[in-house]
């Protein structure tokens, strides 16, 4: 039983890790895309204001698809 609750608690760990992994990774993508200038934010089709409003969601608001 022991070996059970150590290999859950890992399990879980690891799925943490990999969540917080994700949620940097996606605040890097948006502070990114932030950055980006006027001329390539026109070439991807979305405007400075979109740019900066997605920069500014929180690291949780994603696609449940991500989370998979």
């Amino acid at each position: 039983m022991e070996r059970i609750l150590h290999r859950n608690r890992r399990t879980v760990r690891f799925h943490l890790l990999g969540l917080l992994s994700r949620m940097l990774e996606t605040r890097r993508q948006r502070l990114h895309l932030r950055d980006l200038s006027e001329h390539r934010l026109k070439d991807i089709g979305i405007t400075k204001e979109e740019a900066c409003a997605e920069a500014n969601r929180p690291v949780w608001d994603v696609p449940l698809t991500w989370l998979r």
